[in-house]
């Protein structure tokens, strides 16, 4: 039976061969919680009472979405975390590790052919490595916790097909703001996504992870892609466990196929308040914005942090602009301040932050005013994201953020296309 990637590791990790809407109880390779889904987790897993998680190295929690912690409540919640963790000896990372879904990969929990459950919407992202990876329910993490199984319907799938050469300042996160303005916020819910084509093989694999994290944000349960030799050097880098590369077959069935040419494309910008509300750069230049942020679960990796970094050297953030940078994990930090890139962002005039969510969630770090706006790498702008409902939200490349915080408005990162080279 010829299969897409979804129908194929479910099929692995059932003991049968299943096809789209077929239910299928799988084991499960590895699965999570952060800050703002583990106390649930943790409820949820006590009122079981089983006594013993299923595989302690099949686990793990992260402190990300309000690190430090900004009041007592959220301190209350990382205190349970931790006593948690150490009373049945499961992986815990504290403040400063960084986002969890860039510490489950660079950490080597998954690899590729693994299936993968997280208690937050953007678990999606580790499909840019093979994983059927998706967020669900803080509960279905404790049932997984305590069985190491979990039960799904197998989904549809969409091919993706991307092809053409990017023009020099525009990435990854142009091409999935290009593809949610076409497909709608809605327009891929509960089916796999597989993106494919000339365009994604000659990205990297931190760029393939942006276009992977925000497949749920055209309502996808997985947006995946085949391992190439990219992608097995990259994770072979970083896990211990032999990948088990799954491809769709020649004749696997597709609900649907699109193909998007973006050799022509101009830098994306996602306006207010929805992913899918997007136009080219251009329509926007002389927006005026109060605030910029680098970071998060989609641009927080070193080559968003070195696009940037290229933009700022030698000039200085607008003096009416806030540029926030968070890395996405320690180790990216590291090889930031190793390379330089630190010292470029603090004599720009940013502010950078410990790893971590930092303003995308809006719990702490770079709350907006009312009326004030932001421009960011972040994968949602919905009202309130950033902590105010009050605020309006626009998200962009690295590229266009760096551009943009040196302006004070919004602007287009191809004028600084000769140092993008």
């Amino acid at each position: 039976m010829e299969q897409t990637i979804a129908e194929k590791i479910l099929s692995n990790h059932c003991g049968k061969s299943v096809r789209s809407g077929d239910i299928a109880v799988c084991d499960v390779d590895f699965c999570f919680g952060q800050d703002g889904t583990s106390s649930i987790v943790i409820d949820s897993f006590k009122k079981l009472r089983v006594g013993k998680v299923f595989d302690k190295k099949k686990f793990c929690m992260v402190i990300d979405h309000s690190a430090p912690s900004p009041n007592i409540g959220v301190s209350e919640i990382h205190k349970k975390m931790r006593t948690f963790a150490r009373e049945f000896d499961l992986g815990f990372y504290d403040i400063g590790c960084g986002v969890c879904h860039q510490i489950v990969p660079q950490y080597g929990h998954v690899t590729c052919g693994d299936l993968v459950l997280g208690a937050d919407s953007h678990t999606c992202t580790y499909g840019a490595i093979n994983v059927f990876s998706t967020g669900v329910g803080s509960t279905d993490i404790a049932i997984t916790l305590a069985s190491g199984k979990n039960w799904f319907k197998v989904p549809e799938t969409i091919k993706v097909i991307v092809k053409g050469k990017l023009p020099p300042g525009v990435y990854s996160k142009d091409i999935i703001l290009h593809i949610a303005k076409d497909m709608g916020s809605n327009g891929a819910t509960y089916k796999s996504v597989e993106f494919c084509g000339e365009t994604i093989s000659d990205l990297s694999v931190d760029a393939r992870l942006t276009i992977s994290n925000m497949a749920v944000e055209i309502g996808a349960k997985i947006g995946i892609m085949e391992a190439d030799n990219k992608v097995l050097k990259w994770v072979a880098g970083k896990s211990k466990r032999p990948p088990n590369p799954v491809q769709s077959d020649p004749g696997a069935r597709y609900v649907a196929v699109k193909e998007y040419d973006v050799s022509k494309l101009s830098p994306q910008i996602a306006k207010p308040h929805a992913v899918d509300n997007v136009s080219g750069v251009e329509e926007l230049i002389d927006q005026k914005i109060d605030q910029a942020y680098l970071g998060t679960c989609t641009n927080g990796r070193f080559e968003d942090l070195e696009i940037a970094a290229k933009i700022l050297k030698r000039n200085k953030v607008n003096p009416e602009v806030r540029f926030i940078i968070a890395p996405a994990s320690r180790e990216i930090f590291l090889e930031a301040s190793k390379k330089g890139l630190i010292d470029i962002f603090i004599e720009a005039g940013c502010v950078v932050v410990g790893p971590g969510c930092g303003p995308c969630v809006g719990t702490h770090n770079g709350v907006l005013a009312d009326g004030e706006v932001a421009i960011s790498t972040a994968n949602r702008n919905f009202k309130g994201r950033m902590g105010n409902p009050n605020s309006f939200i626009y998200l962009a490349s690295p590229a266009t953020v760096a551009a943009s915080a040196i302006k004070g408005r919004i602007a287009d990162p191809r004028e600084y296309k000769k140092r993008l080279l």
